[in-house]
């Protein structure tokens, strides 16, 4: 798009279906990099990305040429269909419904970048049900219990 200058950028967390822990340590870089490819053949730059057994965090720099939701809608579409089609798991892989994105400043970039690779430390600390209800609450985004992600205590 001729003279459209934007800086757009969004962190995107999404979870597996059912909070199962599916994503295994051996296939997380294989994932990244599958990932990565859908993030890039869709003209957007991923930043950071780290994906748990149970869910995955992407920072990306968005062009306003694509929906955010069409990009989640893709990466988690083709992403199932790679895990699937790879066989990392016994049964069918899904993600959850729904996702969150929260937006940042080109200023926070380097925290958000430690904070998503350091995910593993992170959540020896803290739920990923505390960590996203945090992130709600930070980004004071309204929501109903009903439509949040389904937890596994």
């Amino acid at each position: 798009m001729a003279n459209t200058y934007s800086q757009i950028y969004i962190q995107i967390v999404f979870a597996v279906k059912g909070r199962a822990n599916l994503i295994k340590e051996e296939n997380r870089e294989e994932l990244h990099k599958f990932i990565t490819g859908i993030v890039s053949n869709r003209g957007q730059k991923l930043l950071s990305i780290f994906a748990m057994p149970d869910h995955v965090h992407i920072l990306i720099g968005m062009k306003p040429n694509l929906s955010l939701s069409d990009l989640v809608r893709d990466i988690k579409a083709g992403s199932s269909k790679f895990i699937n089609d790879n066989k990392w798991i016994n049964t069918k892989f899904n993600w959850q419904e729904g996702f969150g994105a929260f937006s940042y400043s080109k200023s926070h970039l380097d925290n958000v970048v430690k904070y998503i690779l350091n995910q593993k430390e992170h959540h020896r600390k803290q739920t990923f049900k505390e960590e996203y209800l945090s992130f709600l609450e930070k980004f004071e985004i309204e929501y109903d219990e009903k439509y949040l992600f389904d937890w596994i205590e």
